[in-house]
Parts: C-alpha cells; sequence; structure tokens
C-alpha cells in the first residue's frame, strides 16, 4: 500500500504537537508513579484527537469525517460513530471510578497503524506518543499497550522497543489480522520471539473481521465477527506451534477466548484421533488453551463460569473493553457468581498485577 496523499508535513506538525506542554513517561530506570489501588481493567479503549485529526486529512481508507455533528470513522462497508465520550479522558476515568477501577492497561482503537501502508511508522508513533501524554497526566491511572506497524519488521520492532524501554509501555496489543494476514503467519513469528525476550504480554484483540461479508448482515459485525476473529486467531497461534517453540511467552486472549474454549476438544479429536492437522505439537490444544490467559468480557455468568472451570482462577482477567462495554456490564455477571474472596480478587486485580508486573 502506497502512502496516502495526505499532508505529510501536518501529519508530521501533529506527531510532533501531540504532547506539547506535557512529558513523556519517564524513560527506563526512572521510578514509575505510585498505582493506585483497586481492580486492574486489562482491555480498554481511547480515540486519541491527534490520530483523529490525522485521518480527517486522509483521502483513501480508512479515514475519519464527519456529518451533521457526527463523526464516523470509515473502512469499506464498516462505518462507525465516534462519539465524543470515545475520545475523553474525563469520560474514562469517571467510568473507572464509579466501577472501583484504579488503573487500566490503555490502547487505541482500532484501525492499526497495519491499515496505513508505508506510513504506518509514523501511524504508530503518533498514537503512541498521544498514548503517553496521557499516561503522563494520569500517571496513577494508566499504563500503555503498543499496536505496532507490523507490515515493515524493522520499524514494528524499534518502536517496540522505544514504547517498553523509553515509554514505559506494559505490553502488546495484537490485532487478530493484520490487514488481511493472520496474526500467526510467519512474517510475524519474530514479535512473539521479541515479546517473550522482553517479557511483555502480548494481548490479541479483533480487527476488522475477516468474515464481514459473512456477518454484516443484521448488524452482527461486532457479536459474531469479532469472536470468530478471537477464535480463529488464537486456534491458528496453537496449531502454529509458536507456543512450543516461545513456551515464556506471556499470551492473553480476549472475549474469554471467543467460542475456541467451548469446542476445543473436538480440535483436540481432530488432531489426536483423525490426525488432522499439525502432528508435531507437544501437548493438545485444549491444554495450551489452558496455559494462556484470558480475559472476561463476555457479559454472562455462565459463560465466565465455564471459563473457570475450563481453565483456573489464575489465568482470568478482569477487562471492560471501555468505551464500547462498560464495566458494570461485566462486574455484575462476576459479582453474581459468588466466588469466594480470593478467586474474585485475583480475576480482578491479582493477576494482572503479577502479569504485567504493576
Amino acid at each position: 500500500m502506497k502512502p496516502d496523499p495526505f499532508n505529510r508535513r501536518r501529519f508530521l506538525a501533529a506527531a510532533g504537537s501531540a504532547l506539547v506542554g506535557t512529558p513523556l513517561v519517564a524513560a527506563v530506570g526512572a521510578p514509575e508513579a505510585r498505582l493506585t489501588t483497586g481492580f486492574v481493567d486489562c482491555q480498554s479503549h481511547l480515540f486519541f484527537p491527534e490520530v483523529l485529526d490525522m485521518m480527517r486529512q486522509r483521502k483513501t481508507e480508512p479515514l475519519v469525517y464527519d456529518q451533521d455533528g457526527t463523526t464516523f470513522l470509515k473502512m469499506g462497508d464498516w462505518l462507525r460513530k465516534v462519539p465524543p465520550a470515545y475520545v475523553s479522558v474525563d469520560a474514562k476515568l469517571a467510568a473507572m471510578d464509579a466501577s472501583g477501577i484504579g488503573i487500566t492497561m490503555l490502547s487505541t482503537h482500532d484501525p492499526g497503524p497495519e491499515w496505513f501502508g508505508d506510513d504506518g511508522p509514523l501511524v504508530a508513533q503518533l498514537i503512541h506518543d498521544s498514548l503517553a501524554g496521557v499516561i503522563a497526566k494520569h500517571p496513577g491511572r494508566f499504563r500503555g499497550l503498543c499496536t505496532l506497524p507490523l507490515q515493515n519488521e524493522t520499524a514494528a520492532a524499534a518502536e517496540l522497543d522505544r514504547c517498553v524501554k523509553k515509554l514505559g509501555f506494559k505490553g502488546i496489543l495484537l490485532y487478530t489480522n493484520l490487514a488481511g494476514a493472520w496474526c500467526d503467519e510467519p512474517q510475524f513469528h519474530w514479535l512473539y520471539a521479541r515479546a517473550e525476550e522482553l517479557d511483555v504480554p502480548i494481548l490479541l484483540h479483533p480487527a476488522k473481521p475477516m468474515t464481514t461479508e459473512q456477518v454484516k448482515g443484521y448488524e452482527l459485525t461486532s457479536t459474531l465477527g469479532n469472536m470468530f476473529e478471537n477464535t480463529i486467531a488464537l486456534a491458528r497461534i496453537v496449531a502454529s506451534g509458536l507456543l512450543d517453540r516461545h513456551p515464556k511467552l506471556k499470551l492473553v486472549c480476549p472475549h474469554l477466548g471467543g467460542t475456541l474454549p467451548y469446542i476445543c476438544g473436538r480440535m483436540d479429536h481432530q488432531l489426536a484421533v483423525l490426525k488432522r492437522g499439525p502432528q508435531n505439537l507437544q501437548r493438545k490444544p485444549s491444554e495450551y488453551l489452558r496455559s494462556i490467559y484470558m480475559d472476561i468480557v463476555s457479559p454472562l455468568p455462565e459463560a465466565m463460569r465455564f471459563a473457570l472451570d475450563f481453565s483456573s482462577a489464575d489465568k482470568l482477567l478482569f477487562s471492560s473493553d471501555h468505551p464500547w462495554v462498560q464495566p458494570k456490564e461485566i462486574l455484575d455477571p462476576l459479582r453474581s457468581l459468588n466466588l469466594p474472596a480470593a478467586t474474585e480478587a485475583k480475576i480482578l486485580s491479582g493477576n494482572a498485577r503479577q502479569l504485567f508486573r504493576l
């Protein structure tokens, strides 16, 4: 994909001015701000004004436009509104305070840098500098997750190092597909090795679904398409052998693993009995699934209960997926399970503090 013909000078000015008057997060080696007590939200998103302004300049998708007082983000048939609350740090802090969330692992909304072709590295820098600015203003409430321009390995590796070593980010948000390429494909294998080396978690997150054409009827893109993204991407990671090659990798799948935990017995059977699929895996697929983390973004207590029974209290993480989901919509189903206090505490805070070394 060639660079979009938007004004590069204005783009660079926006990137450079994103943090005017706001110091960046302290460099590695400096003490981090003391975190507040409370729950840890492992998946929460924010649109940054500088990034939206950059997309307003674009002539090709993804792009942003305003119509009748409403902001729209367009990617093909996928048209989404961007309400003011989705850009508001104050609205996010208010939602956190109302729900007892002390610290949020914050990331951008999609589209990620991979959708911007040769401009991807600049877009990633703009996103991360904007995110670092929010963290610097609220150092006790937010930590960052980076999204990388994976169409350019050299630039992505450099940006990952900058985010972790200079900006103090705590993990990688990895989209299930990168502009149409599944996240387990060979060109991305270096990322899993580098994440293991840096000891930072990779958090999967659905991108524009590969199944959009099949699920856009009745507005089921988010309901089904996003969950199929989680399911397919996670199944492919398991089948690829990446978890054997990187046994210390910390991997998180959102939304209770999509549908894979509920159907992984079939995957076990296909591989072990029918000999369909890779025959060099060291464990059953279901055993890999029990070794990864899953967040509990699914507002159904029975689904949370199944995930707890399938996995363990040590592998579940509270997340809200705010602003798309309000934290209360996840907290209430969890609390309705009446779990032992120690189990609930692990899910709401303890596991995340250990995983992200907070």
